[in-house]
């Protein structure tokens, strides 16, 4: 452990160029490389007051529609509701308390109403507590913040392999969009400290475990008024990151990941490419296990899959060196508005052809609610939960179009698409801006794929999603 501590010493005085951009002090100027489109869901833009608060406000009505197709593997009950309602109203806000001081809030009430679900119960009515820190900046360009915050990392849109803190992070789900979960997700509960120089920077972060490690939520286990620190801080957990610019607006970052007894390394690339392209590259590698043997001994230490019932799929808890690989380029045309992302992302530990092989054979022909068939999905459900990709090659391509055809309707679009198999995943989003106050849209979610892939297997097929939303 000392090997480790110093190592990590030695690497937080390195510079970081991901430079601050939120309100807090900023994080990541990494960031600063993704098209403004393509940052956050649509909504208006902050108002802020002569105090120096910012704040952004809005309720929004959103019914989704799924249809439902059955899968060679029967998903485990209770099965995927057909229909969905939900009221929200999302909350961000900061005040500045002084010259060095700063309070900042986001979270998100949610009511939903689905088939099964009853109505008042605490699984209709859940508060999501995204973020809630205090910043202080005891000299220019130091930066100390505490509490729970949203720490992202990394500039590729469809996956981040030195995101670490994405783990167990989805918050209420009503898109798949990666851009809408890296925003939305609940922050952790951390300690981060950040310098920035002319041309470089360096960030620490420290979460403490202050929870235990808990099952996998559902639906049907989601708590009201509850942080749920036991999804972001169940373990200690050290990142450092840094870099420095060595000319032409190149600043490769380095970071350092330690949680629990594993560490990991990681490198941020990203370079202007002319005045419309943008290419970029994202690593991260350490030891670790399978996807499969991950979720196999999670669902066991949590209590969910019995301690000795036997694995579905061969099992190997040895771990072994393992990398996470994205690497893309964005381009956006200098009249239309129109910005292009494509990707191929690339996880060494999650299936490889010859494991979806192995999932469909333990799983075809099991009955319904069988623990065979249960475990098999619990490997895909914790997968999710860690927003990793299930399996190994996928190649991500994503359009934004601002003012597309007509002023104030935005448009955007991706297409996930698994390299081993051919099926995938596709989504586009609408919204017109009646005005500064209102805001129409929706979204179609559509999965492709044969009955043994990917995404042809999921149980739902694809959705519909409506929504009105009002600002204040």
């Amino acid at each position: 452990m000392s090997a480790i501590v110093r190592l990590a010493l030695l690497l937080a005085v390195v510079p970081s160029a991901c430079a601050l951009a939120d309100e807090g002090g900023g994080e990541n100027k990494d960031l600063d490389l993704i098209p403004p489109a393509a940052q956050a869901p649509a909504s208006a833009p902050p108002a802020a007051s002569a105090a120096g608060a910012t704040r952004k406000i809005y309720v929004e009505d959103a019914f989704t529609q799924s249809w439902l197709q059955g899968s060679i593997v029967p998903f485990p009950p209770p099965p995927t509701p057909s229909w969905e309602e939900r009221l929200l109203l999302d909350v961000r806000s900061g005040w500045r308390l002084s010259d060095s001081v700063t309070l900042a809030y986001s979270g998100r009430l949610n009511v939903r109403a689905e088939p099964g679900l009853d109505t008042p119960s605490r699984q209709n009515v859940v508060n999501d507590l995204r973020e809630a820190y205090a910043g202080w900046e005891p000299a220019e360009g130091t930066f100390v913040d505490a509490g729970r915050i949203n720490l992202k990392s990394g500039v590729a849109l469809g996956f981040n392999p030195t995101d670490f803190f994405r783990t167990r992070a989805v918050a209420e789900l009503l898109s798949v969009d990666p851009v809408v979960l890296r925003e939305d997700r609940l922050g952790t509960l951390m300690l981060r400290a950040q310098r920035i120089w002319a041309g470089a920077s360096a960030t620490a972060a420290w979460a403490p475990a202050v929870a235990s490690e808990s099952p996998l939520y559902t639906d049907a286990t989601l708590r009201s008024f509850d942080p749920m620190l036991d999804r972001t801080n169940a373990r200690d957990r050290l990142l450092l990151k840094g870099s420095v610019d060595v000319g032409a607006g190149f600043s490769p970052e380095l970071l350092f990941y330690h949680e629990g007894s594993r560490t990991r390394w990681g490198i941020n690339l990203a370079q202007s490419i002319g005045p419309s392209v943008v290419a970029y590259a994202e690593w991260s590698g350490g030891r670790r296990s399978s996807l499969f043997d991950e979720a196999l001994g999670f669902g066991r230490r949590t209590g969910t899959l019995p301690p000795q019932a036997p694995a579905a799929l061969p099992d190997d808890a040895h771990d072994r060196f393992a990398s996470e690989l994205a690497l893309g380029a964005s381009y956006t045309t200098a009249a239309a508005r129109i910005t292009f992302n494509a990707e191929f992302i690339y996880d060494q530990s999650s299936f490889s052809g010859a494991d979806w092989d192995a999932w469909f054979r333990a799983g075809q022909g099991a009955p319904a609610g069988s623990p065979v068939a249960g475990q098999l999905w619990y490997v895909r459900g914790y997968a999710a939960d860690q927003q990793q990709p299930a399996s190994r090659s996928t190649a991500f391509l994503r359009a934004d179009w601002v003012d597309a055809l007509v002023p104030k309707l935005d448009l955007s679009g991706f297409v996930y698409a698994d390299l081993l198999d051919g099926s995938g995943r596709v989504q586009l989003t609408a919204d017109y801006y009646l005005s500064d106050r209102w805001t129409v849209g929706g979204l179609v979610l559509v999965d492709f794929g044969a009955r043994r892939s990917d995404f042809g297997s999921l149980p739902q097929a694809g959705s519909v999603l409506a929504r009105v939303t009002r600002y204040f």
